[in-house]
């Protein structure tokens, strides 16, 4: 008997909607783990404000200070241009991936598909870690440019006083955050903006102390600053020594991919806020290092590095030492509360984005699962985790604050480092995944440049510097645990947690055509006809919508 002839036609139609349905419940199972139910409710104006705010803190207008006082200026410049250019690699990396497919805090379901489980579980919580530790950084941070103001109070009553709204804030649904820091974002933005056209007029000699400065300070003491060594092997060593400042100056910035789920139309605005990266880039950092570099001395006692050699007084921004110089009365105070703002933001953003990415390792089931309760589109759970991670800061308590802030921040940057690596790899498993299965690139939302030749450079770039970062460990008599273990210990840290949940859990390396590219997209597609995209109607809200 021909058992293809006698086949029921409705039989095959029942049969149909059952694996229909099957693929329906399988999606939704999806939904429900690696999505959850964040709310989208950041718009385009708080999605290019928290790209801004996110780039913009503590590492540009005091963590530079360092950069200079230890490199020079012209070393400090290039640093931060080569680690802007490896920053532009990673998050266009991050925007191809993100724009694919938006999930909150999702970096670590993309390694997790297109790599390995494992790296997704490692990812997820080294991400996590990097982001939280900002926390404490920033308030640190912010400790120190409170002491520009003469004051009484303990230390522990500010940490507290900047501490807990960062808590209350994220206790809000994302709506509240996304205000805050479109708020924050205009005050870092104004701040920035004016303090170039100030570093340039007090060059010229436009502050009333009337002094021309011109190149002078690249004259004497020298553009490039010597490290350990003399000669060109010692300008060499202070350039490679600030590579991992300047790293955790751009940490955070691809905040704006990190809140790609919890953005309306995300396949608009979160190429929108990529594609503006290398402008930042130039502008708010290698032209603001470049001019600063111009107004202050690399030997200045009142930068930040100064403080290990015992100077006087307290460090404070390079921008406000400028301005003091310049003889400008009452202005320094109106900066130094701006860039106190901006101290407050980053930690704030940071708090933000930590709670996000280990949402998403909650719900992709690489953490426990307690972590995944949320409440009004609030990980509630994720916020008291990151809460109890930051009273590190307290630290700052009984040691000196100069001395948390360079323990944890180089901690930062490595795991940053880390990170962005991971992330490059990821991408190019991402990049030849789709080539393999024969989906084309004009599908993409976003399609960044000059790929994959970017991720190959950050990956290169990002694992260099974070292996020879603490080279001067090793000089004759430079080694104490300052000098090694805040550059290494964040690698043995991330191998041990790789390798011991491959060999637990026994994951194997995803192939490329084993590569699940369309798991949850399809609930992105449906969303991305409902955002209504408003044209502008005149010249002022032209210019509006290029800002936002």
């Amino acid at each position: 008997m021909d058992i293809e002839a006698k086949r029921d036609p409705s039989s095959e139609k029942e049969t149909h909607l059952e694996d229909l349905a099957i693929e329906q419940v399988k999606s939704a199972e999806f939904e429900q783990r690696n999505v959850g139910t964040l709310r989208r409710g950041l718009k385009s104006r708080h999605v290019q404000f928290l790209a801004l705010s996110g780039a913009i803190g503590t590492g540009l207008f005091v963590g530079s200070g360092q950069v200079l006082s230890l490199a020079g200026p012209v070393s400090a410049v290039i640093a931060y241009a080569v680690t802007g250019l490896n920053l532009y690699a990673v998050i266009n990396s991050l925007g191809e991936m993100g724009t694919w497919l938006p999930l909150p805090g999702a970096v670590p379901v993309y390694a997790a598909r297109y790599v390995d489980p494992a790296l997704g579980f490692t990812l997820g919580w080294n991400y996590w870690y990097q982001f939280a530790i900002g926390v404490p950084i920033e308030v640190t941070a912010a400790a120190l440019i409170i002491d520009f103001w003469p004051n009484s109070v303990p230390i522990v009553v500010w940490i507290t006083i900047l501490f807990l709204p960062m808590v209350i804030i994220n206790c809000f649904p994302v709506k509240i955050y996304g205000e805050a820091e479109f708020i924050f974002g205009a005050i870092k933005l104004t701040t920035i903006l004016g303090l170039i056209i100030l570093m340039f007029i007090i060059d010229l000699g436009g502050a009333p102390s009337g002094d021309r400065i011109g190149f002078r300070y690249w004259i004497t003491p020298g553009p490039m600053n010597e490290y350990l060594k003399t000669g060109p092997l010692g300008r060499f060593l202070a350039f490679w020594k600030v590579f991992i400042q300047a790293t955790f100056s751009y940490g955070g910035s691809e905040m704006v991919v990190v809140a790609a789920g919890e953005t309306e139309n995300p396949r608009r605005n979160i190429p929108k806020a990529v594609r503006r990266v290398f402008w930042r880039i130039s502008i708010f950092y290698v032209l603001s290092i470049t001019l600063v570099g111009m107004c202050v001395s690399s030997k200045d006692p009142r930068l930040l590095n100064a403080i290990s050699k015992g100077s006087p007084g307290v460090a404070t921004s390079p921008f406000v030492i400028a301005i003091v110089n310049g003889g400008i009365e009452v202005l320094p105070s109106i900066i130094n509360a701006a860039v106190l703002s901006s101290a407050w933001s980053a930690g704030n953003s940071f708090f933000y984005a930590s709670t996000r990415i280990l949402y998403a390792t909650a719900l992709d089931g690489k953490a426990p699962r307690f972590l995944r309760y949320e409440k009004f589109g609030v990980p509630y759970a994720c916020v008291s985790v990151t809460s109890a991670l930051s009273l590190l800061v307290y630290l700052n308590v009984s040691s000196s604050a100069s001395d948390v802030f360079f323990w944890i921040s180089n901690l930062s940057s490595v795991s940053t480092l880390i990170v962005w690596t991971s992330v490059c790899i990821t991408y190019i498993r991402f990049y030849n995944g789709m080539k393999h299965q024969g989906i084309p690139r004009s599908s993409l939302p976003y399609r960044a440049p000059f790929q994959p030749y970017l991720a190959y450079f950050a990956v290169i770039f990002s694992s260099t510097v974070a292996f020879f970062n603490g080279f001067d460990a090793f000089f004759p008599g430079k080694f104490s645990a300052k000098t090694f273990i805040p550059p290494y210990i964040d690698i043995p840290i991330f191998a041990c947690l790789f390798l011991g949940y491959k060999f637990s859990m026994k994951t194997k390396f995803v192939k490329l055509e084993d590569m699940d590219f369309f798991s949850g997209k399809e609930e992105i597609d449906r969303l991305e006809e409902t955002w209504e995209v408003r044209k502008p109607r005149n010249l002022l809200e032209r210019i509006w919508f290029w800002i936002a």
